[in-house]
């Protein structure tokens, strides 16, 4: 909810010099745990990839990494890694696409001083991100599962923030994403299902990240057009520069 209620904030242009900033990142430092990830509480509370993200996006916001471990939070994503180069939500978990895409997020919002992914290593998340885009133009979340409009998201930004969203196909991606789309508005995880806030919210992400290609005569698609996205923080890229160039840093006291 922090994390959340962080980028809303910033959505509407708040500046964040209201906030409690030392509260914030003491609530970071006591919900880390000795593994290394995050409870979505002091001591208690689902502890996993989810939390850790939004504790690297919280600190990433407020430019203020003083409240996080970060080598022994990226000790536990690394834990996590399967031998198909996916993530798991805790280690030795089946790899899915939201825990890869939140650790591959929290890699890269980590301060670049902190070791990122080698070479090998990236190769082979791509390559099974890539493995998991079907032949409909979405993308499934897990191996030998259905194709599922949030993984578009959560799939197509990890491959956008690994420097491969070129080998996302993106007119069968954008024509999966039409077909799941509710005759009374709204988007669904796959043709023929209901809608819903987050299908609809991921999918519209998805096609900002990917927009459609442009039609016969080279103009693009204007009920597609969406501003775009910074995959990393789960925003616009209007939102995200405003973030980095408004939100004052934290002020340190003196020795």
């Amino acid at each position: 909810m922090t994390y959340t209620a962080l980028l809303s904030l910033a959505i509407l242009r708040d500046d964040f010099s209201k906030l409690d900033r030392h509260g914030l990142i003491e609530f970071i430092r006591a919900c880390q745990t000795e593994e290394g990830s995050f409870t979505t509480v002091p001591k208690n509370g689902d502890t996993d990839l989810r939390t850790l993200y939004c504790a690297f996006a919280i600190s990433s916001m407020l430019n203020d990494w003083s409240g996080i471990d970060v080598d022994r939070a990226l000790s536990f994503v690394k834990s996590c890694r399967t031998y198909e180069g996916g993530y798991g939500q805790y280690p030795h978990c089946e790899a899915s696409g939201g825990p890869t895409y939140t650790a591959i997020a929290a890699i890269h919002l980590a301060p670049p001083s902190h070791k990122r992914l080698t070479t090998e290593e990236q190769q082979k998340t791509i390559h099974w991100l890539m493995h998991n885009q079907s032949s409909c133009g979405g993308f499934k979340g897990r191996t030998n599962k259905e194709a599922d409009a949030c993984y578009c998201f959560w799939c197509g930004a990890s491959l956008k923030i690994l420097g491969a969203s070129e080998l996302v196909d993106y007119r069968s991606l954008s024509k999966f994403v039409a077909e799941c789309q509710f005759k009374f508005g709204g988007i669904g995880k796959a043709p023929g299902e209901g809608p819903d806030p987050y299908h609809t919210y991921l999918s519209l992400a998805a096609t900002s990240i990917y927009p459609p290609p442009s039609d016969s005569n080279g103009a693009p698609r204007a009920t597609w057009e969406l501003d775009t996205f910074d995959p990393l923080l789960n925003a616009r890229d209007e939102t995200a520069r405003w973030i980095r160039e408004h939100i004052p840093d934290p002020i340190r006291e003196g020795p």
